[in-house]
C-alpha cells in the first residue's frame, strides 16, 4: 500500500529529494503522494525529518 503523508508534514520538501520516482509534489497545504506512481519503497518516510510519513 503507498505511503500517505499526514498532517505533521511542515513543507519542507526532503520526502519529495528523496522519492526515486518523483511521486511526491507540493499540495495546497502540505506535500502530497500520488498513490499511483508510489514504488512504496520507503525512501520517503525514512527521509522525512517530521516523521509525517506513514503507511497507508
Amino acid at each position: 500500500m503507498a505511503y500517505k503523508i499526514t498532517d505533521a508534514c511542515v513543507s519542507c520538501g526532503a520526502c519529495a529529494d528523496a522519492c526515486p520516482v518523483g511521486a511526491i509534489s507540493e499540495g495546497a497545504e502540505h506535500y502530497e503522494i500520488d498513490a499511483d506512481a508510489c514504488l512504496e519503497c520507503g525512501s520517503c518516510a525514512a527521509g522525512c525529518p517530521n516523521e509525517a510519513i506513514v503507511e497507508g
